[in-house]
């Protein structure tokens, strides 16, 4: 198994491993022309976290973690943020707050535990995956935006 779904696996930090078959699909009410809220300059940073965040940008689009947009479309949805971890490494995160407002809600019902658990009771194997990097091992349909 492990062999035939080998693409799904990262050894290293490169290249990530991929989540075939799930692609999240993400609904935007924000019609046409884009609101101005979704328009943003780019946060203030230093010179030092400005190099952080274009060198992570850049292995971002190495990995084919993110694409550039081209000049017709959204100037700028979300903003790069640098977190710092309690380990003291910085992260690269995004600022979603505005495009949260033009998300269409995708309702289902959330699975109960109990229920859950007596499913796998009588399995004869469970196996546990953990992504290195969840968010970014899991694509989005491009008819999304």
């Amino acid at each position: 198994m492990l062999r035939k779904n080998r693409p799904a696996f990262a050894i290293g930090e490169q290249p990530l491993g991929k989540i075939k078959g799930h692609d999240i699909e993400v609904y935007l009410d924000v019609g046409s022309p884009y609101p101005p809220m979704l328009r943003r300059a780019p946060y203030p940073a230093s010179l030092e976290n400005r190099k952080y965040i274009e060198q992570h940008i850049n292995e971002l689009l190495d990995m084919d973690v993110i694409r550039k947009i081209g000049h017709n479309e959204i100037v700028e949805i979300t903003n790069p943020v640098l977190i710092t971890g309690h380990d003291r490494k910085s992260r690269l995160c995004g600022d979603f707050r505005a495009l949260n407002n033009y998300t269409k809600a995708d309702r289902y019902p959330i699975p109960r535990i109990p229920h859950a658990s007596d499913k796998r009771a009588k399995a004869k194997y469970i196996a546990k995956m953990d992504c290195m990097k969840g968010f970014h091992q899991t694509g989005v349909k491009p008819n999304s935006m």
